[in-house]
């Protein structure tokens, strides 16, 4: 019997090939259902699909590291596996589409819309780098997120609250930053704001 109970959060993919077998509706589909350890007969009841087509994705997704065996189970002379998905939600990362991948450093206004998708593109590129690191070597890795939502009254508002944190960034930064010190790292720093959906749920400022 083999035992599977690790699963990560989010799990980033890089390869074009498991980008698009995540992007055909039935493997998502499967996918979405595999959040616990679920054998091919018993997917294939869920949703609808002969056990043929259901074994046939699951070694697609398999293949690409998609899922993975929880464990075995004897039934007289039969072996029944039971599957897992190796993350409870995957993100796929710009480095899929290779040269095509949104890079800031192409960006030619960096007041667009169109530099802050490259900006977020690169966070997640980069960041997937390092979160494999970490699950290998099994670190943590060191990393500092803040989400929050304000409500200007006024685009002059917003002006001086833009002005105001640049100003205490750049403070920060030039207080804390140190290029001479031998065992320090440099950490990308990426504030960004853009109009919240009318459906997001507000968020009340820390």
């Amino acid at each position: 019997m083999v035992s599977f109970t690790f699963m990560l959060d989010v799990a980033v993919i890089e390869e074009p090939a498991a980008a698009v077998a995540t992007l055909d509706q039935k493997r998502a589909r499967l996918l979405a259902e595999m959040a616990e350890p679920v054998s091919a007969a018993t997917l294939a009841a869920r949703v609808g699909l002969p056990r043929q087509k259901v074994n046939y994705h699951l070694r697609t997704l398999e293949k690409h590291g998609l899922v993975r065996v929880a464990d075995e189970r004897k039934w007289g002379g039969l072996t029944e596996r039971r599957l897992v998905a190796t993350a409870r939600s995957y993100v796929v990362s710009p480095a899929a589409l290779g040269p095509l991948a949104s890079d800031p450093d192409r960006a030619a206004d960096r007041l667009s819309a169109s530099y802050l998708i490259a900006l977020a593109a690169r966070v997640v590129r980069e960041l997937s780098h390092f979160l494999r690191r970490a699950t290998e070597t099994g670190k943590r890795l060191a990393t500092l997120s803040v989400d929050t939502e304000i409500r200007f009254s006024s685009p002059e508002a917003r002006a001086r609250f833009s002005s105001e944190l640049v100003g205490a960034i750049n403070e920060l930064a030039r207080r804390y930053h140190d290029e001479s010190a031998s065992g320090g790292r440099s950490h990308r720093l990426v504030v960004v704001a853009y109009p919240a959906p009318a459906d997001s749920p507000a968020r009340e400022a820390p």
